[in-house]
């Protein structure tokens, strides 16, 4: 339950941040130009504040905070006297109306671009690029434990996050990839990684796992956490907090080598000579791996019975920088994020990339929560992420969107005269249908996640 209140809380904190510096983009250009604002609405519905400013706009916090407008004055909408009709957006030029519609989404993008620098001058916390292992694919590229990557296709990669970022573009393009690495003795090479050779078939969540680079700070050590009752290990005698140091003279580096081992003995029917820590003492123990049938991929696999000892991986890396340098950094954050984004958008267009990467409501709000919970720099990113995908979004050529206004303006520009009024109600149709499925569609997804993980 209190995840649930966290959820609805962050989410209401973020789309309330949001919305409100994108309405205020339209309000402040309007003002500017000329314009009248009648109201200045946070949210949709009953008004659950209201107050009246002295320049006679109405602002007012509403029930529903999925969105938010600025209401201007306008005689396609009501009567305007005709003491006021200089102050009517529809009697504007052109270019003032193509500014004040454009406003709204830029000043998300300038809002993006704000949350990033503070982000910046925080310092996010993240965990350097370094491999742990090299299986399948990145394997077969040249990778080894220990290598830093430093760039892929020349870009620098500070970050998991950035590696990650990259990786699935490219793993959804089945495009090859150049990465420059520095190996653990200092040496830097080039490799070249192929993702053309990644197996036909797989979900989009399995493409990067698909290439086999697992990260170095994900690795846990060989250290028991949970024995299961009656297994193997319990009848040999190990306990939680020994620590595995080699099975059949091959040394454990991590916990995760351990079931090769396992299957191997358990495929030849012999016990395994386990090497234990426990303390100041090293035990030999003589394990006889079993079947397990009850596995969530129905698979029967051997096992011993141990459990890893659950340890979240300490953030190793600091993305923090003075004022200036953070202004930067921000504008190339920004930069990756936009291309990141468009990159996904045509995908998904063009069937590249599955439409359930759209997300609802209900992600947002637990992704608003689980960024809240690692810290203020976090929710600083996730707020930028999202801004930048409503600057986005509201910029879609869709009519009633930012972006369908301005497309009926920049013909208006073109043609010298109006859109007519006929083409204009025809596009509302089409926008609301085009909108109202896209939201369907997205809360459908949003219903899959929860009912699937």
């Amino acid at each position: 339950m209190q995840e649930i209140l966290g959820s609805i809380w962050w989410m209401i904190v973020s789309l309330g941040i949001l919305v409100t510096f994108h309405e205020f983009g339209h309000y402040w250009v309007a003002r500017r130009c000329g314009v009248r604002v009648l109201r200045f609405s946070v949210g949709f519905g009953k008004p659950l504040w209201s107050r009246v400013g002295r320049d006679g706009t109405e602002y007012v916090i509403a029930a529903l905070p999925l969105g938010g407008y600025v209401k201007m004055l306008d005689e396609r909408e009501a009567d305007v006297p005709t003491a006021e009709l200089d102050q009517a957006f529809n009697r504007k030029p052109v270019s003032q109306r193509i500014a004040i519609v454009a406003a709204g989404p830029l000043f998300n993008l300038l809002l993006c671009l704000l949350l990033l620098w503070g982000m910046f001058l925080i310092g996010k916390d993240d965990y350097l690029p370094l491999v742990g292992r090299a299986d399948k694919v990145a394997a077969e590229a040249g990778f080894r434990s220990g290598d830093r990557i430093l760039s892929i296709d020349g870009r620098s990669m500070d970050t998991w996050t950035h590696v990650g970022m990259h990786l699935t573009g490219a793993a959804l393009d089945r495009l090859p990839v150049e990465i420059e690495v520095q190996g653990s003795d200092g040496v830097t090479r080039s490799l070249s990684l192929d993702l053309g050779r990644l197996p036909e078939g797989l979900k989009e969540t399995e493409l990067v796992p698909a290439i086999g680079l697992i990260q170095l700070q994900r690795l846990l050590p060989p250290v028991v956490g949970g024995v299961s009752a009656d297994s193997p290990a319990a009848q040999a005698g190990i306990r939680p907090g020994d620590r595995i140091r080699s099975i059949d003279g091959q040394t454990i580096g991590y916990f995760d080598e351990i079931s090769a081992h396992v299957e191997n003995a358990g495929e030849v029917g012999r016990p395994a000579v386990v090497s234990v820590e426990r303390e100041d003492s090293l035990l030999e123990l003589s394990l006889q791996p079993v079947r397990n049938t009850e596995t969530a991929e129905g698979a029967a696999t051997w096992i011993f019975g141990v459990a890893a000892e659950r340890t979240a991986a300490t953030p190793d890396a600091v993305l923090r920088f003075g004022p200036i340098d953070a202004a930067g950094a921000a504008f190339n954050e920004t930069w990756r994020l936009t291309t990141s984004t468009f990159g996904m958008l045509y995908r998904m267009v063009s069937g590249a990339a599955s439409l359930q990467n759209l997300s609802g409501p209900i992600s947002i709000a637990q992704f608003a929560n689980d960024s809240a919970q690692r810290g203020v720099a976090w929710f600083l990113f996730f707020l930028a992420v999202l801004s930048l995908s409503l600057c986005i979004m509201n910029l879609l050529p869709i009519p009633i969107l930012d972006g369908g206004h301005l497309l009926y303006y920049l013909i208006e520009a073109i043609k010298g005269a109006p859109v007519s009024e006929k083409s204009l109600i025809a596009g509302q149709y089409v926008g609301m249908v085009v909108l109202g499925s896209l939201m369907a569609l997205a809360f459908y997804n949003d219903i899959l996640r929860v009912f699937s993980s």
